[in-house]
């Protein structure tokens, strides 16, 4: 059994009962129980608190999954440390695996949790640690003077060809039960990274970072108030698993996923148009759309947000109202304007940096279907 373990005093010399405190309308501790409530690798959440006022706000929300329970004096101090309260847990409760999840990480996604235990269930993984990626250039003194250490000063490298390297964000932690009783530490053995979003570096310690997280989760507000009237698709890569392959003939073949066309009837039956802009002139992507009666398909296009600037004219609508799924850099331009840009688990990272909603499942294997999901999930009346 998975369960996620959210500890949260209520003692906070910062900024008292932050845990508490609303934030873009909601308390702060609400935006990350909501991520884990909605994270079908979840059956049980718990929050550990030494506050009733923070146990009544949390029974409040009546969150299906959510369990309120209490931590003891000793746990509660401000020298204790969290893998204490964790223990205190663990030696009281039955479960699995356990992803610690800091409510002070209200940007936290139900998506980065899903992807976060699908790479905990590889084989010879022990722990998940959340990351975002940084492109800053580091130093330090050594032997009076400064040197740098991630990058050469003499070939000073642009930021879009810096691959950075990674930083904890603090939101969440997975291992087993077993893992964290033997080495009393939230993560140990084979570790791997859940990369997020840069935005999601920021965590509330200071009043300074509330501000930030604010306007941050304010913008997140918005792109789940949805009012999508087209969505846009590249090919290769999204509609298939970008693979080439060639019959005895010689002829090329492509992998569809059926799930993605009934993503696709599914928002047609809502009024949303749909369109495919791909760079190639391709016989089987015009039967493909044929089928699944795509209003607009546009070939030999690698200019895709002046595709959508057309398709706006067409059917007067605006960039806002467009959703565009890609994975390459050729749709960068259309994910970084559009209402909702989304990009495949499968697409490059530098896409799925950008993107507002980058799907569990990789191109060729229903990436599709999911956004129509969650486009259909955010339209008022919309139901699946």
């Amino acid at each position: 059994m998975n369960i996620a373990f959210i500890p949260v005093r209520g003692g906070s010399k910062s900024i008292p009962l932050k845990n508490i405190k609303e934030i873009n309308g909601r308390p702060l501790v609400y935006w990350t129980l909501k991520a884990a409530e909605d994270c079908n690798y979840l059956e049980k959440i718990y929050v550990a608190t030494d506050s009733t006022q923070i146990k009544k706000v949390v029974e409040d929300f009546k969150f299906s999954k959510v369990i309120v329970i209490d931590r003891s004096e000793e746990v509660s101090s401000d020298i204790a440390s969290t893998e204490a309260v964790m223990l205190e847990f663990a030696s009281k409760y039955k479960f699995d695996n356990i992803v610690l999840i800091q409510a002070t990480s209200p940007l936290l996604q139900t998506q980065d949790l899903d992807r976060g235990f699908e790479i905990f269930n590889k084989k010879e993984i022990d722990s998940v640690v959340s990351v975002v990626r940084q492109k800053r250039f580091n130093w330090e003194i050594k032997d009076g003077f400064a040197v740098s250490t991630n990058y050469n000063i003499y070939n000073r490298p642009r930021r879009q060809d810096f691959e950075g390297y990674f930083v904890e964000n603090g939101a969440f932690y997975i291992t087993s039960k077993e893992n964290l009783i033997r080495f009393k530490n939230r993560i140990s053995g084979n570790i791997q990274i859940c990369e997020m979003s840069e935005e999601s570096y920021f965590e509330i310690d200071e009043p300074a970072d509330w501000i930030i997280v604010e306007n941050l989760l304010r913008q997140h507000q918005n792109v789940d108030r949805l009012d999508i009237k087209l969505l846009a698709t590249d090919c290769d890569g999204v509609l298939t698993d970008g693979g080439m392959y060639y019959s005895d003939s010689g002829s090329e073949l492509k992998k569809f996923n059926t799930l993605d066309g009934m993503g696709f009837e599914l928002l047609r039956n809502l009024g949303i148009k749909i369109a495919i802009i791909t760079g190639e002139n391709n016989s089987l992507v015009k039967r493909r759309a044929d089928k699944l009666k795509v209003d607009d398909i546009i070939f030999n296009q690698k200019d895709k947000l002046q595709s959508m600037n057309d398709l706006c004219e067409k059917y007067n609508i605006t960039l806002q109202q467009c959703a565009y799924i890609g994975d390459d850099i050729f749709d960068l331009p259309a994910i970084e304007k559009v209402g909702l840009g989304c990009a495949p688990c499968s697409a490059l990272d530098i896409v799925k940096q950008k993107a507002n909603f980058v799907t569990n499942k990789k191109g060729g294997e229903g990436c599709v279907r999911e956004v129509a999901e969650y486009i259909i999930k955010r339209i008022d009346g919309g139901n699946l």
